[in-house]
């Protein structure tokens, strides 16, 4: 399947959470990105934010985040945001930004993990920009950006990791790597949402997703081994082989089992 190519869209908003959260509250099944607009401007919810400011953070960050598959990611969310502590519900939000923006999600899989792996301390503007100049140079962008727009994407990608907790927040041109391990909560729901999109049990321990946190096959299978010592799976491992017992039948149930921690 041919990628998306990378966009600017996250000038539209970068984490989001709190404003995430708040419309996760506001939103039903079946609501359009309009009508959850409509209701969010109505609410009085966000008072410091204009009709036309919120109307992109719902239809250019919300809506391509959380409203993909008929409404499947948010429904989730709503589901859990109520019950799980922030740190994995932004962890959640990751995942689904990042699919939602390539570039993020690449640049925390080619830079962040790297720069950590390398035992540096922080990512700097600088790295972010090579990282942006370098992907116009690969054509993955629909045409050559300006010198504006590369500086400030650059900035969005820091600020985005900072937002959900890789780096340190603050304007800053250089920024401090924070411990960051993915959560099990994170690793259930990750696992078992690639399962019920077809994904069989082998392919689920590569898919780019875990790289996300950092996991590379070996480091995705000690997380479904967790899994199961938790009761949430079966899994049988041998060789390059696995195959996994999925004791929930549905998203819906495990977001049910989650919540209840």
């Amino acid at each position: 399947m041919e990628r998306a190519p990378y966009t600017t869209q996250l000038q539209a908003g970068l984490g989001l959470v709190n404003e995430t959260r708040a419309l996760l509250e506001l939103w039903s099944p079946s609501m359009s990105a309009s009508q959850l607009h409509d209701i969010a401007l109505k609410s009085g919810r966000f008072p410091e934010i204009t009709a036309r400011r919120l109307r992109n953070i719902v239809s250019e960050c919300f809506a391509p985040r959380y409203l993909t598959a008929d409404g499947e990611p948010a429904l989730h969310l709503k589901k859990l945001s109520a019950e799980l502590p922030a740190s994995e519900l932004v962890q959640l939000m990751l995942i689904f930004t990042s699919r939602a923006n390539p570039i993020l999600g690449d640049f925390i899989r080619d830079v962040y993990w790297a720069r950590y792996a390398g035992g540096y301390q922080e990512v700097s503007s600088d790295d972010a920009r090579a990282f942006v100049e370098r992907g116009i140079d690969d054509g993955k962008t629909s045409k050559r950006w300006s010198e504006s727009t590369i500086r400030r994407v650059s900035a969005y990608l820091t600020g985005c990791c900072a937002d959900y907790g890789l780096l340190e927040r603050g304007l800053r041109s250089s920024r401090r790597i924070l411990p960051f391990r993915i959560s099990a909560t994170t690793s259930a729901y990750l696992a078992y949402e690639l399962h019920f999109r077809g994904i069989g049990d082998n392919a689920i321990l590569n898919h780019d997703d875990w790289k996300l946190f950092g996991l590379e096959r070996d480091d995705v299978l000690e997380e479904m081994k967790r899994l199961s010592l938790k009761g949430l799976i079966i899994i049988q491992s041998a060789g390059d082989v696995v195959r996994v017992g999925w004791k929930q039948h549905d998203m819906e149930e495990l977001c049910d089992v989650l919540a209840k921690g």
